[in-house]
């Protein structure tokens, strides 16, 4: 930080773009993710794949136009989130190009660089349209309607698709498309909006129970409203990583609104009850016979093995993890194809088993990292939706990665939801792209400097004189 005059500070110091430094991060993003893709045909085949050079540019141009456009509309945005998700998704590639050859009848990974294409080339338009995040809180409730109609969407009568006994999926002519992503988006923008205008009410304390200042019973409609939803994905579409992770995200920003942890505790012992609610009374209601079947599967994974549906994708995918050990077998030195979805719902057990528990805790710290950066962007956001905004993308990343590597790792229930930019799946692939592109616009406008509204030194003579009228 530098003076140019008493009281006066360089802002161009103190604010500064960062741009080179995201540069020389997108370079190692790219060598990891080139590298990577490279590594794979030298194990599977013994040789570098023949279209390096076609699939390296691609991935190059598409990272250096994301970094472009922040250059031009986006100057002093966040350095360190695009090197994190290139790197992320170069290495996704890679993989998902492994299990491709392993399996000879797939082309996933083509069809993954296409639905990155689709995910930058939005990126790149929300950040040139979009100049000021300020302007979605017009549509909150708007947002709000648009999430809900969503959700509802894959329940609607020839519209909707069951897959692994999950019907969260819509097919539209040839292709399919997972709403819930979107959803997530628009939902974090109308909470946040929301949560702007009735904090003060929601904030508001109640009963005071165990130390803890719980919510009064006038203010519990938005939770309940918020749980019955969770509790209707969960229950009618038979999917409790989506219950979980709307439900979370909302109650998380509501706590970060009012900074009341009684709305933890409530919210906590709803989706606890909801979900034990749901688990016990599976056995007498049959459509919910597949979300017991989850629990079921999480406990005793060795009893399901044999069964259908049972826990063969589990128990396969800590097999795999568990011999790849600390560094892993190599590329191609695994067997990541015993494992259904590896490409998908499971990647993280492929990158266990062929790159070990080294490369999983690398791609962990890379989460945290992502959603670290994404909650400092909140803490020095200027407006009051801003801050919550960032702080339910931020929030929806981390739960979605718990959910996923919880449920690989039998932590939790397996939840069937993607792994961000690692696993394959367009619409996740394209939605989290576009949470990247808010969470740089938000970090853009909390950067920036502020207007030097202070006269100039040369001028302050001038402006003081006093002039004496005849």
């Amino acid at each position: 930080m530098s003076t140019l005059s008493p009281g006066r500070v360089d802002q161009q110091t103190t604010f500064r773009s960062r741009r080179g430094a995201e540069l020389f991060l997108l370079v190692l993003a790219l060598i990891v993710g080139i590298g990577a893709y490279a590594s794979v045909g030298l194990g599977v085949n013994g040789h570098v794949p023949a279209d390096i050079l076609g699939y390296g540019g691609w991935l190059v141009a598409l990272v250096v136009a994301a970094h472009v456009t922040i250059r031009l509309v986006a100057p002093y945005a966040d350095p360190v989130l695009l090197p994190i998700v290139a790197a992320l998704n170069g290495l996704g590639l890679a993989v998902i190009h492994r299990i491709d050859l392993a399996r000879t009848d797939t082309d996933f990974a083509a069809k993954q660089l296409f639905w990155m294409s689709v995910g930058v080339g939005l990126f790149i338009a929300t950040l040139v349209f979009l100049s000021d995040h300020r302007a979605l809180q017009r549509f909150t409730y708007t947002c709000g309607l648009g999430a809900v109609v969503l959700l509802l969407l894959p329940l609607a009568p020839g519209l909707g698709t069951q897959i692994n006994g999950a019907r969260i999926w819509i097919h539209v002519g040839g292709l399919s498309f997972q709403p819930g992503e979107v959803a997530k988006v628009l939902l974090v923008i109308s909470f946040a909006g929301y949560l702007v205008l009735h904090r003060d009410a929601l904030a508001l304390a109640g009963r005071r129970f165990g130390g803890i200042d719980l919510p009064r019973g006038r203010d519990l409609g938005p939770i309940l409203a918020m749980w019955l939803i969770s509790l209707l994905v969960l229950v009618a579409q038979r999917d409790l990583g989506s219950g979980l992770l709307f439900f979370g995200l909302f109650l998380v920003m509501l706590y970060v609104s009012t900074e009341r942890p009684g709305w933890l505790v409530v919210g906590g012992f709803l989706f606890t009850a909801g979900v034990a609610a749901t688990y016990f009374l599976s056995g007498s209601v049959g459509f919910l016979e597949h979300v017991r079947n989850r629990f079921d599967i999480w406990l005793h994974p060795m009893e399901y093995y044999d069964r259908s549906p049972g826990s063969f994708q589990l128990v396969e995918g800590l097999f795999g993890m568990s011999w790849g050990g600390l560094i892993g077998r190599g590329f191609g030195e695994g067997r990541p194809t015993r494992v259904p979805y590896a490409e998908s719902d499971f990647i993280m057990a492929a990158i266990g088993e062929e790159l070990g528990l080294t490369a999983v805790m690398a791609i962990i710290l890379l989460y945290g990292l992502m959603v670290e950066r994404g909650l400092r962007i909140a803490l020095i956001s200027r407006d009051s939706f801003g801050k919550l905004m960032a702080t339910g993308l931020a929030v929806s990343l981390a739960l979605q990665v718990f959910t996923v590597v919880g449920g690989v790792t039998r932590l939790i229930p397996l939840t069937g939801l993607t792994t961000p930019f690692l696993s394959y799946g367009g619409s996740s692939l394209v939605a989290n792209w576009v949470i990247i592109a808010l969470l740089i616009r938000i970090s853009d406008h909390a950067r920036r400097p502020l207007p030097d509204l202070s006269v100039p030194d040369d001028q302050d003579q001038l402006n003081t004189q006093v002039v004496k009228l005849p």
